[in-house]
């Protein structure tokens, strides 16, 4: 079944390509029109907080978030909305660790800090690392929504794909990054208005708020328990700015993450948990969400496309922080230190001209992977969560141990690059035989009497009633979740980095670049203190004690003693 738009959801459509093109052209003709480095990768160091924590906001709210998420908590419930108290950690680290050592060292390119730290090897390691992430990440994040779309709607594939992918291209080729995160803070309007409109009309389609509680609480979907970013810092006038953009960016964070799984809790009270969403061969869950909002939306004229937009807002304002930053990392750590006698004119053409052609790699990654399965899209998007993982530790390693060295930063990454991919292939590979097997057990029954051989009904029987057993020795760590490879791959690459960096003769001191760690250790010793100080006893007695000393003045010594009243500690 697919619902097709009418002509005002193509006119909504069209007006959110169109009011991003302005605003990239408004930034390509106002201001310093562009003729700067500084102005192009890093908005003149001008932005104020607030556009910067809704571009951040933007940049993390991907379009395979806001179609992925709500099919997660339809199917499996509100644990998923637990991940928001990860955005803690993933605040007060950035605001207080990394943006301070960062933004003093006045870089336009977070990869400036490896060279300032170890050397210019591992610049370019972490540079190189850092591109293939993205590069991967660009034609997934622009096709993956694209597909998805027009399996439901209809809507032109690769219309959609040449939509997103063109009119990013050019709007942050034009305008750079200031045009990049005020068509974010348009976009994240959009994002939030479609979500918005999905949810209020789902509820009321079930009968109201009271009637989609009451579905959703019986259908057991709430918990019991329940209750690429530097450059956007760096972009900012102050780095009190650039601290308080972090901190704003918490709140959107959590309201676009609530959306989202408010989003999948509709789904549910609307259809329950044997629903036309299972008769719909889906070859993923991302068609489900779309699928509902078009059968939700269908009387409404415009509000298809409204969704539609805010979809395509999420992808654009997430390649365009790629196109950006890519531009920006090939520029200052692959060109300029290979030509340092550049003109600043020469220089700023040439990043835009980075900008352009990575908008067309943008586009043949999207055919590559147009080429291929839905199972090789699910790799390349497990390859892109295992790339960011050894980064960390790898800014980790350089910022947290001043003993680590250029030796062991490079093995570190080697490692936890290694690991990476061991785990992460070898999951992927060892799950696919049980994915096919849910997959057909999501048939309805006379489909799957039709369609299935006995062995395969047998087999669904089989992992059906019988307990699952415990994953042991390599499939256990193949079985690892898939967020849980940041925290393993980090780690591999501060304990393999520090290992080899004492084999290899620690960095000494008097090596360091100075601003370029961060002083953990002076940080935390006075917390360290008060927690091992010894409290004194309550309503203890005050201890008399005299106290003598001996002077000696020419070959005559003289004793002096004094009273003194202490408290004396003790363990209580």
């Amino acid at each position: 079944m697919k619902c097709y738009f009418t002509t005002v959801d193509f006119v909504l459509f069209a007006l959110l390509l169109v009011a991003s093109m302005v605003i990239g052209l408004y930034y390509a003709l106002s201001g310093g029109r562009q003729r700067t480095t500084q102005e192009f990768l890093l908005a003149d160091r001008s932005m104020k907080c607030l556009p910067l924590s809704l571009s951040l906001m933007a940049s993390f709210q991907s379009a395979v978030a806001i179609v992925g998420t709500p099919a997660e908590v339809y199917a499996n419930g509100t644990q998923y909305w637990f991940i928001g108290c990860s955005y803690i950690l993933g605040l007060l680290i950035p605001a207080h660790i990394f943006i301070p050592v960062f933004y003093r060292l006045q870089l336009n390119s977070a990869y400036q800090y490896l060279e300032l730290r170890f050397c210019k090897t591992v610049r370019i390691c972490g540079t190189i690392t850092f591109i293939f992430q993205m590069v991967i990440y660009m034609g997934v994040g622009v096709y993956t929504p694209a597909l998805a779309l027009n399996a439901v709607t209809g809507f032109h594939l690769w219309g959609a794909v040449l939509a997103t992918g063109l009119i990013c291209t050019v709007y942050t080729t034009l305008g750079g990054l200031k045009a990049v995160i005020w068509t974010d803070v348009f976009q994240t309007l959009v994002m939030f208005a479609g979500q918005l409109a999905v949810i209020i009309v789902g509820v009321q389609q079930v009968g109201g708020l009271s009637d989609f509680w009451r579905k959703i609480r019986e259908g057991d979907r709430i918990s019991n328990v329940y209750n690429a970013q530097v450059q956007r810092y760096l972009s900012s006038r102050t780095e009190k700015e650039a601290i308080m953009s972090c901190y704003m960016a918490f709140p959107c964070l959590q309201i676009a993450l609530g959306l989202s799984c408010l989003m999948g809790l509709v789904m549910f009270a609307c259809y329950g948990d044997n629903s036309t969403l299972n008769e719909q061969f889906f070859t993923s869950k991302d068609q489900m969400v779309l699928y509902f909002v078009m059968d939700m939306l269908q009387n409404f004229p415009g509000l298809p496309g409204l969704f539609v937009a805010c979809l395509f807002s999420a992808s654009l304002s997430t390649i365009s922080s790629a196109f950006n930053s890519l531009a920006t990392v090939t520029m200052e750590d692959l060109i300029k230190p290979h030509c340092p006698s550049m003109t600043e004119a020469r220089a700023t053409l040439l990043s835009k001209i980075l900008a352009f052609l990575y908008g067309l790699v943008c586009l043949a990654m999207a055919y590559v992977f147009h080429l291929m399965n839905s199972s090789v899209l699910q790799a390349a998007l497990s390859i892109f969560g295992m790339v960011g993982g050894p980064l960390l530790g790898l800014f980790c390693l350089g910022i947290f141990f001043p003993w680590a060295n250029s030796t062991g930063a490079v093995m570190g990454l080697f490692a936890g690059l290694v690991m990476a991919f061991w785990v992460g292939i070898g999951g992927f590979v060892t799950q696919m035989p049980s994915s096919i097997i849910m997959h057909s057990q999501n048939c309805t029954d006379t489909v799957a009497t039709e369609n299935m051989t006995m062995a395969t009904v047998t087999a669904i029987l089989t992992a059906v009633t019988d307990k699952p057993s415990k994953p042991v020795g390599l499939h256990g760590l193949y079985s690892l979740s898939y967020m849980w490879y940041s925290a393993l791959n980090s780690s591999v690459v501060v304990l393999f980095g520090l290992l080899v960096s004492l084999l290899t003769g620690p960095m000494k001191e008097q090596d360091l670049t100075r601003g370029t760690v961060y002083p953990l250790v002076e940080k935390i010793h006075p917390f360290l203190q008060m927690l091992a100080k010894p409290k004194s006893c309550l309503g203890s007695s005050p201890e008399h004690r005299v106290i003598c000393t001996i002077s000696q003045s020419s070959n005559v010594y003289n004793l002096s003693c004094t009273l003194v009243s202490i408290v004396v500690d003790c363990e209580c």
